[in-house]
């Protein structure tokens, strides 16, 4: 089936038709990797369509490119702007939204001094990892591939370049008949997912890698952990070994993709019952409690459109 595009996108300070958004084939980020980007979603709410966490990530964004001297012409106002703007062009409540900057079309070297290109994009979008992975889990497999060390590419920066990773680690699960990959960092420790943070229900509470362990700190991690302490479940940060995957009570991936997804397997090997565990249910409840008034929103985490 044919990909069906939005008709507009935002691109350079204004609102355009999709295919008019062009780049360069010499833009320095295609060859180089070095653009910077977030994922953020929009749902529909009983007070109308809200983006959810909408300065938190364009906070980061500016944070990534900061990291990688990535010059950004708009503001964080301005782009959090035209995040509603392109979400009304296109007719959108419940959506994906993705802001990019990257170094477009300019010198070859690089440390080539080029301007900086931005868009953003708004498409509706269901449960990243399938129809049926919010309720019924996927499975999952560790993958051959490692995170990078931490002094050879910055994870806290959500980079284009660094995603090269996340595309080996996912390829490489479904060739083998995964739903996702799981990524050990350089240590030999837990990582994260090919796109999305991992977290451990064991004896009740929640266990997930720190920051320092190659992984993107996510803010939906952030989210689910507010929440889980919010509601008296101990949170641990600490060093995980692969084995835990397969001990564990419950396994579940987050992020603002795949939102809030169970694990029913790691490499075969079934977790706990086999299903959503009763955390797992109780958090997914909690963050999409957000958006249909069950949960109190008491963090200023919901942003109208």
């Amino acid at each position: 089936m044919a990909q069906r595009y939005p008709d507009f996108i935002w691109h350079n300070g204004a609102i355009k038709p999709w295919a008019e958004a062009t780049v360069h084939v010499m833009a320095h980020a295609l060859h180089y990797g070095s653009s910077v980007f977030e994922g953020i979603r929009s749902y529909r709410t009983p007070n109308g369509a809200i983006i959810f966490r909408l300065g938190d990530h364009l906070k980061r964004l500016f944070h990534s490119a900061k990291i990688y001297d990535i010059d950004m012409p708009y503001s964080q106002e301005q782009l959090a702007s035209a995040c509603r703007e392109v979400m009304k062009a296109n007719a959108l409540e419940q959506s994906y939204l993705r802001p990019v900057a990257f170094r477009g079309l300019g010198g070859f070297g690089l440390s080539a001094e080029t301007p900086t290109d931005v868009a953003v994009a708004a498409w509706p979008m269901g449960p990243y990892l399938g129809p049926e992975a919010l309720e019924n889990g996927i499975t999952a497999c560790v993958s051959s591939w490692q995170r990078m060390a931490p002094n050879t590419i910055p994870t806290g920066a959500k980079a284009g370049g660094n995603y090269l990773s996340g595309q080996l680690i996912a390829r490489e699960a479904r060739r083998l008949g995964f739903g996702e990959g799981i990524a050990l960092a350089s240590t030999g420790l837990l990582s994260e997912g090919a796109g999305e943070n991992v977290f451990l229900v064991m004896d009740g509470a929640l266990h997930t890698a720190p920051v320092s362990a190659a992984l993107l700190n996510g803010i939906t991690r952030h989210t689910l952990i507010t929440l889980a302490r919010a509601h008296g479940i101990d949170v641990i940060e600490r060093d995980l070994p692969r084995e835990y995957l397969y001990l564990a009570d419950e396994v579940f991936m987050c992020g603002t993709a795949a939102e809030v997804t169970p694990i029913r397997s790691v490499d075969g090997k079934q977790v706990g019952t086999g299903k959503a565990g009763p955390i797992t249910r109780r958090l997914q409840e909690w963050f999409f409690g957000l958006f249909d008034g069950r949960t109190q929103d008491e963090w200023g985490w919901l942003e109208r459109a």
